[in-house]
């Protein structure tokens, strides 16, 4: 007997609140984990947090090689699930973690030998690219528990469960409350490690994270030992994993490539501008969070239903987050033109850095509505296996555009640095307006592919 799948039956109202709530207040305390980590190195020095700004631009650069591939295990065991065939899901299941224990140590070892290069590249120097490398060699070590923490949660989204990684989430926050201070200034017979202790703080919490989010994935049943060593390598399913997950990586890639291009730019109008530039992404991530949890719902719904050929299903998850996504958008705007100068304060007193991050969080909460088009619009393509065009749409709206657009700001008219914000609202709009109309075709044709094959088997 065929057990029931809820994501294919229960209504798409209860079935995104289900699921994104959650997601969304993992994220939430994700987010403030690593505002935990922006006060205390902003107690140390403003050329500490623009290091910190250097680290997660380069950190978050090799972490998109994989969030491709969790996407990839998402669409996949969820369509396998939605078809229920539960071997099918297993297979990917297994050889979706074994990609990622490769990536893992290739990621680490290409770390460590190109870091400084990168660091240079971007614009960091002397105190500022000392601070960087002390924080960041030490957080690639975390690299391996993350990526198949990553791993491991990307088969427990598929099955619609995103509350066990929001509870080590919320764990791993007061962990780090903890450990920050405790590392930073040292206590007893443990010794004070500046900078390095939000580092070690953060790599613990990995370790304690993949340990708990693998227990979670054995007791799915898609995951044994000896039935992911019996079942390596499935030439196919690597096939099939590499195909969903090379554009939604190169997607992601292209993102964080595109936020060094920024952080470049940003670094000629010097160190208080860096800083601002990395407290006002942390403030606008604290705000976004919860449409983000909109896309673990779509990816999610869609992708199971995908698999069991509801169409009709996935049009109405699209059409009901986006609904909600700019309810939240607009609430996002006035909590940020309320709220924003004071939040930003909590890292850095300098009124440079903080008059110049309120302007960019001001002008980032007007691209809120473009965010979260693309959010789902990309969820959307990862969930009916069609997510090709995004790279495309990363390169216009990341590389592309603001190289143009920056380097006249910059380097010709030697403007402002508003207008780095001006050419970012600009430029994502019109890739959201975009992949809107491209999400929206697509979705449309598979309806119309599915009436055509039921009235030639009638």
């Amino acid at each position: 007997m065929k057990q029931k799948n809820e994501l294919l039956t229960k209504d798409i109202k209860k079935l995104i609140i289900q699921i994104a709530i959650p997601s969304s207040i993992g994220m939430f305390f994700n987010t403030m984990y690593n505002v935990v980590d922006t006060f205390y190195i902003g107690q140390i020095s403003t050329a500490a947090i623009s290091a910190l700004s250097y680290s997660f631009m380069v950190f978050f650069l090799l972490l998109s090689i994989s969030f491709g591939l969790s996407s990839a295990i998402t669409a996949y065991v969820g369509g396998a699930l939605g078809k229920h065939k539960k071997l099918m899901a297993r297979i990917y299941v297994s050889n979706g973690i074994s990609l990622f224990i490769f990536i893992s140590f290739f990621l680490s070892l290409v770390s460590f030998i190109l870091l400084e290069k990168v660091f240079m590249l971007m614009g960091a120097k002397a105190e500022v690219l000392q601070y960087a490398l002390d924080y960041t060699y030490i957080i690639i070590i975390g690299i391996f528990p993350m990526l198949l923490g990553l791993g491991a949660n990307a088969v427990l989204i598929a099955l619609g469960d995103t509350k066990s990684y929001r509870n080590i989430l919320i764990i791993g926050f007061f962990l780090n409350l903890i450990l920050d201070p405790l590392f930073i200034y040292g206590y007893s017979f443990i010794p004070a490690f500046g900078v390095q202790g939000v580092a070690i703080a953060t790599v613990l919490i990995q370790f304690i994270t993949f340990v708990y989010i693998l227990q979670k994935l054995y007791q799915t049943g898609l995951f044994n030992l000896s039935l992911f060593l019996k079942k390596l390598p499935n030439f196919k399913a690597y096939k099939h994993l590499a195909v969903q997950a090379i554009p939604s990586s190169l997607n992601m890639f292209l993102m964080s490539f595109g936020s060094i291009i920024t952080i470049y730019f940003v670094s000629f109008y010097g160190v208080n501008a860096v800083a601002a530039f990395g407290i006002g992404y942390r403030v606008e991530q604290i705000i976004l969070l919860p449409m983000l949890g909109l896309n673990t719902a779509v990816m999610t719904i869609v992708s199971n239903n995908f698999g069991a050929k509801n169409f009709s299903r996935i049009q109405e998850v699209i059409s009901r987050s986006l609904k909600y996504g700019y309810i939240m958008s607009a609430i996002g705007v006035l909590l940020i033109a309320v709220f924003g100068k004071y939040l930003i304060m909590i890292f850095d007193t300098n009124p440079e850095v903080v008059d110049t991050a309120y302007i960019y969080i001001i002008f980032e909460s007007f691209i809120f509505f473009a965010f979260i088009t693309l959010f789902i619009s990309n969820s959307t393509l990862q969930g009916i296996k069609e997510p090709f065009i995004l790279p495309y749409i990363s390169f216009y709206r990341q590389i592309f555009m603001p190289l143009i657009f920056f380097y006249l700001v910059v380097h010709v008219y030697d403007l402002d640095i508003i207008y780095l914000w001006v050419s970012m609202l600009v430029i994502i709009s019109s890739a959201a307006l975009y992949v809107k109309i491209y999400t929206n075709r697509r979705v449309i044709l598979l309806s119309e592919n599915r009436f055509k094959d039921q009235s030639k088997s009638l």
